[in-house]
């Protein structure tokens, strides 16, 4: 809102009655061609798929409003700030196992046990990041995840090189230190860990464009590979089935090839 909303006064400043499509369908091109300011695309227009991500919080505070009665009509933004059609597409850079454990050794000291544990986890880097000791249960080998982009609290059982890799981390430390956490004892957080994680790309010579989150997905694409059903993955991975069939599905042919197998005599 600070950034897309509350800039502009005289926008802000309109009644909710007063609004038109042709208010809305204003902001929506101010806002398109406004640079991005993250990722690959830094400088140039938002992709569809960051504007669709940089309209939602307007859309859904527009319909929390209808919703309490602050406004009787959705009239003036029901179509202008719908999802843009197939502006998100499969997740495509994936690293192999040797690329992975490349990265992982040619990573600085203080960033190798949040890349391995990337690694061994499909979670959003952020809620990796936010972990804090208190957060491990080593007696049943069981983290709590609570910081997951606004997702419900939930316990994941880590297997037992996960569980090993927790275990040295959180060794002697304070319940509320962060399990991974840089040199100055403090946890990673996006700013840090894209410009750490870049330099270990380079180091390693893999795709200029990988990322943390090219981890996460290199390892949801494992999970889906093996055969595990979506249903578990989208659990583990803290997101929807929705989604892991709209950016995974595609993987599922030669599980579905290898199912139908059995119907052959």
């Amino acid at each position: 809102f600070k950034n897309y909303v509350l800039d502009d006064p005289s926008f802000a400043s309109v009644e909710l009655s007063k609004l038109t499509p042709q208010v809305i369908e204003k902001w929506l091109d101010r806002v398109r061609k406004r640079p991005s300011t993250a990722g690959a695309n830094r400088g140039q227009l938002r992709s569809d798929s960051t504007l669709n991500r940089d309209i939602t919080p307007f859309r859904a505070a527009l319909n929390y409003a209808l919703g309490q009665a602050y406004i009787s009509s959705d009239f003036a933004w029901k179509n202008k700030l719908k999802p843009l059609k197939n502006a998100d597409t499969k997740r495509q850079l994936y690293l192999d196992k040797e690329q992975r454990k490349l990265l992982i050794d040619l990573s600085a000291d203080d960033l190798k046990l949040f890349v391995q544990g990337l690694c061994k986890l499909p979670l959003r880097p952020g809620a990796l990041a936010s972990l804090v000791v208190r957060d491990f249960d080593p007696r049943l080998n069981v983290i709590q995840i609570a910081d997951d982009k606004g997702k419900e609290f939930r316990l994941l059982h880590l297997p037992e090189s996960a569980a090993a890799l927790f275990l040295m981390a959180t060794k002697d430390q304070m319940p509320e230190t962060p399990i991974f956490r840089r040199d100055n004892s403090k946890a990673w957080n996006k700013d840090s860990w894209k410009v750490a994680i870049k330099d270990a790309v380079e180091a390693a010579a893999l795709p200029a464009d990988t990322t943390a989150y090219t981890l996460r997905h290199s390892t949801i694409t494992d999970l889906v590979h093996a055969g595990v059903d979506l249903l578990t993955v989208a659990q583990i991975s803290g997101t929807s089935v929705r989604m892991i069939e709209k950016h995974y599905g595609h993987l599922r042919s030669n599980v579905a090839k290898s199912a139908l197998e059995f119907l052959d005599f």
